[in-house]
C-alpha cells in the first residue's frame, strides 16, 4: 500500500518510538511524542509495537491511498475522515486505491494524532529508527515534514491482517490526556538546588505553556522558582520528561527532540504516562504539577503497561474469533459501519500433551 500527499497539513512526520542508544554521541533520540498512542495504534493493526507512523500536529493532511490494506488513527481527535466521511478513530480501518484520508481539523481535544497503516511506513532506518529528526534533516522522510507530492510506501503487512479490519481498542484501554489534570513529577537530581520555597511555588502554582513549545520542548510561564544559588550546574544528561529551571525560573519540559545534555538545574522528571498528556497540550494551556515518589511512577508505568497487553490479548482475540463473514464491497460509509472479514476462515481446537490450542486458518488471497 502507498499513501501520496495531497496536502501536506501543517507539520506531518514519520515516527516510531525513536534512536535510543545513541546519546552517549550527541543523538538525540526523537520519536513518537505520545508514545502510548503510536503503540496501540500499531497493535490494532497487528505490527510490531514500535512500526513506523505520520504524527500530525493539529492540522492534518490529505492523503491518497493506492492498495489495499488497513488504518488507524490514534491520538488527538483532529477530524478524521475517509472520502470525506467522518471515520472512526481507535479503529482498524480497510482501505483501498483511490480512497482519501483528511482531517478536519482539531477539536480541541489534543494536538498530535498518529496515522499507522498495516506493515507500517516504510522509509530507510537511520541509527535503528526511522523517526523524523527535523534539527539534524535525518531519518523519516528525506529527514523533513511531508510536502505535497511526496510518495509513502508501507512494509509488510502481518499474515492475517484482513481478519483484523473492524478491530476497535477498548474505551478503557486507551490513554487518558486530561488537559486540567495535574503532570506528575518525580523529584530530579538536583532538586537540592532550589530553596523551599521555590520548591513550594513550583508545586502549588499555574504555568501556562507559551509559543516556544515545539518538539524539543515546552517553555512555561508563571511564578518564578527561586535556586539556593546559580542555576547552572556542569552538563548532564537529560532525561525525557526533565524540567530544567534556568536563572530566571521558568520550567522547561524537555520532549522527543530534546538535546541530549545540558546545564541547567533540573527539580523532577514527568512521569511518563504525563510526558504524552504535557505533549497533547498547546500553547495558552495551563499546567501544574504534583510531586510523586519513584516507586508511584513505577506502578503508574506498570499500570499503562498492562493496558498495552490487555490491548494485544484483545486484538488476538478478535482475530481468532470463529464466526465467517462475507467481505463487503462498497463506499467508505459502508465499510465504516462493518466489521467485516473475508470468507474461508476457519478455527478448531486441538489439545497437545494436556495443552489446549486454538487453530485458526485464512485462505490467503493477492
Amino acid at each position: 500500500m502507498k499513501l501520496s500527499v495531497r496536502n501536506p497539513g501543517m507539520l506531518t512526520t514519520v515516527q516510531d518510538l525513536g534512536r535510543w542508544g545513541f546519546q552517549q554521541i550527541g543523538m538525540p533520540v526523537a520519536g513518537a511524542m505520545d508514545a502510548d498512542a503510536l503503540r496501540i495504534g500499531n497493535l490494532l493493526l497487528g505490527n510490531d509495537d514500535g512500526a513506523a507512523a505520520l504524527e500530525i500536529t493539529l492540522l492534518g493532511p490529505t492523503l491518497v491511498v493506492s492498495g489495499d490494506g488497513l488504518v488507524a488513527v490514534t491520538g488527538a481527535d483532529l477530524g478524521f475522515r475517509l472520502n470525506n466521511v467522518p471515520a472512526p478513530t481507535w479503529r482498524a480501518l480497510r482501505v483501498t486505491t483511490g480512497d482519501t484520508l483528511q482531517f478536519s481539523g482539531p477539536s480541541g481535544k489534543g494536538t498530535r494524532s498518529y496515522l499507522c497503516v498495516s506493515g507500517g511506513i516504510d522509509v530507510p532506518p537511520v541509527m535503528g529508527s526511522r523517526s523524523t529528526y527535523l534539527r539534524a534533516a535525518l531519518g523519516g522522510f528525506e529527514g523533513r515534514a511531508l510536502k505535497a507530492g511526496d510518495t509513502l510506501g508501507s512494509g509488510t503487512p502481518p499474515a492475517l491482517w484482513k481478519r483484523i479490519e473492524g478491530f476497535e481498542c477498548p474505551v478503557d484501554l486507551r490513554p487518558e490526556r486530561d488537559a486540567n489534570a495535574p503532570l506528575r513529577v518525580v523529584p530530579g537530581p538536583q532538586e537540592d538546588r532550589f530553596t523551599p520555597e521555590g520548591i513550594e511555588t513550583f508545586y502549588n502554582s499555574e504555568y501556562t505553556i507559551t509559543n516556544s513549545a515545539d518538539r524539543m520542548g515546552y517553555r512555561m510561564e508563571g511564578p518564578v522558582v527561586a535556586h539556593t544559588g546559580a542555576a547552572d550546574i556542569v552538563s548532564d544528561a537529560i532525561p525525557l520528561g526533565a524540567i530544567q529551571i534556568p536563572g530566571h525560573g521558568q520550567p522547561i519540559v524537555m520532549l522527543a527532540d530534546r538535546q541530549t545534555t545540558g546545564g541547567y538545574t533540573k527539580i523532577g522528571v514527568l512521569c511518563t504516562p504525563d510526558i504524552a498528556s504535557l505533549a497533547q497540550r498547546m500553547p495558552g494551556q495551563k499546567a501544574r504539577f504534583r510531586r510523586i515518589s519513584f516507586e508511584e511512577a513505577l506502578d503508574i508505568s506498570r499500570a499503562e503497561r498492562e493496558k498495552l497487553s490487555r490491548v494485544r490479548q484483545a486484538r488476538a482475540s478478535w482475530t481468532t474469533r470463529p464466526e465467517e463473514k462475507t467481505q463487503l464491497h462498497g463506499n467508505a460509509e459502508e465499510r465504516l459501519s462493518s466489521g467485516v472479514q473475508q470468507a474461508g476462515a476457519g478455527s478448531l481446537n486441538l489439545v497437545v500433551n494436556g495443552t489446549g490450542y486454538r487453530v485458526t486458518w485464512e485462505t490467503a488471497s493477492e
